[in-house]
């Protein structure tokens, strides 16, 4: 006799912990659009970066993180989850740094 593998509750886990990731990559480009809307050509610059990457994100969390369709990065999304959060990170700095010196 084989029992088949019971998921439980991993795949709600997993839907949600998607969903909390593309809320925190939310508030962190709203705050960064915030910091650098009276930037100036630099801050146009910034918003527009973290605009970019918030929505590559949110293409590559959706199928996850709702549970429908299929991700289609072939196994890439964690490293580049990571990599778009790292770019929002120093986006980050960047704009800490300049009002530092303004």
């Amino acid at each position: 006799m084989s029992a088949g593998r019971d998921p439980g509750l991993q795949p709600e886990r997993t839907r949600l912990a998607w969903r909390r990731t593309l809320l925190t990559l939310t508030v962190v480009t709203a705050l960064a659009v915030r910091l650098a809307s009276n930037g100036g050509p630099f801050g146009a610059l910034v918003v527009g970066a973290a605009v970019l990457v918030w929505g590559g994100l949110l293409v590559l969390c959706w199928p996850r993180a709702t549970g429908v369709g299929v991700a289609r990065t072939g196994g890439r999304t964690l490293p580049l989850v990571a990599l778009g959060t790292v770019g929002l990170a120093l986006l980050g700095v960047l704009l800490a740094v300049r009002s530092a010196y303004c």
